[in-house]
């Protein structure tokens, strides 16, 4: 008899008000995938329509973080976990420990540095704990051509052999796995996404798609492959359905507001014909 029991994810994530990325994005991912999500809720994001859509970030203090995941971490096992933007240095010892603690496993650690439409990093000191404390005891890192310079050391990533240095650097830091996310940022016709696993490159393309409806592709993107981690599937093919669900995903994101449009997280399933009746 086939195994029927749900798998249950976390995320440990921002939230996103605007439902597109963070850990709204996690969720509506975990559900598309016939898995349990659970969140921990590291911050909260906002963007003011009265003043060119600047971000605010609002940490949430962090022992409210570290009851968060006792909480979650109170029933049956979980089968894998993702982070987002993650608030603070403490926040990030909290999740270290924890990490430890429960031995989790299927850890994909989704390094967010700066929010959409923005070019600063949020708390530069937290890209050095991620790099520190969390990248040797994760299964995958994803980090966007961005984040891989930010981790590697390198600036101005935009070429398959510039991704491809920068994921040996990354690699060396104790990482399993490293899937950078260049999408259509990468030079050429093609979005291009690359996983290393310390011995071979995999290359996952798609064709760009001429859209800026896009908004939540990174966060989805990492969710899916945690996802399909807790489902059994193997690295290599849990970066593959996930590049897939998050193309779909992209040709069928939408306007919210003037700023972003985010993908559709219901489309590789065609959730909109779903309780039609």
């Amino acid at each position: 008899m086939a195994d029927t029991t749900i798998k249950k994810v976390l995320t440990v994530a921002g939230s996103d008000s605007s439902g597109g990325a963070g850990l709204q994005a996690d969720l509506k991912t975990f559900q598309e995938y016939g898995t349990f999500g659970f969140t921990a809720i590291t911050s909260i994001v906002t963007m003011d329509p009265d003043h060119g859509w600047n971000h605010a970030v609002y940490p949430v203090n962090a022992e409210q973080v570290r009851q968060q995941l006792k909480t979650v971490l109170s029933g049956s096992p979980l089968d894998a976990m993702k982070t987002g933007m993650l608030g603070s240095i403490e926040i990030i010892e909290i999740l270290t420990e924890t990490i430890d603690q429960y031995h989790l496993q299927n850890v994909v650690i989704d390094p967010v540095m700066v929010c959409k439409g923005e070019s600063e990093v949020l708390q530069p000191e937290n890209g050095i704990a991620i790099r520190e404390l969390l990248l040797p005891r994760s299964t995958i890192v994803t980090p966007n051509l961005f984040e891989a310079g930010q981790l590697a050391g390198m600036r101005n990533i935009s070429t398959v052999q510039e991704m491809k240095e920068a994921a040996r650097i990354i690699y060396e830091l104790g990482v399993k796995h490293v899937v950078i996310k260049g999408g259509k940022s990468v030079e050429g016709d093609r979005a291009v996404d690359l996983l290393f696993d310390g011995l071979e490159f995999t290359l996952f393309e798609e064709a760009k798609l001429e859209t800026s409806h896009n908004h939540g592709a990174g966060c989805t993107f990492a969710a899916a492959i945690a996802a399909g981690l807790a489902k059994g599937l193997t690295v290599r093919d849990a970066v593959a359905k996930a590049k897939m669900f998050t193309t779909e995903g992209i040709k069928n994101g939408f306007a919210f507001n003037p700023f972003v449009g985010p993908v559709w997280h219901g489309a590789y399933n065609k959730a909109e014909q779903r309780m039609n009746s």
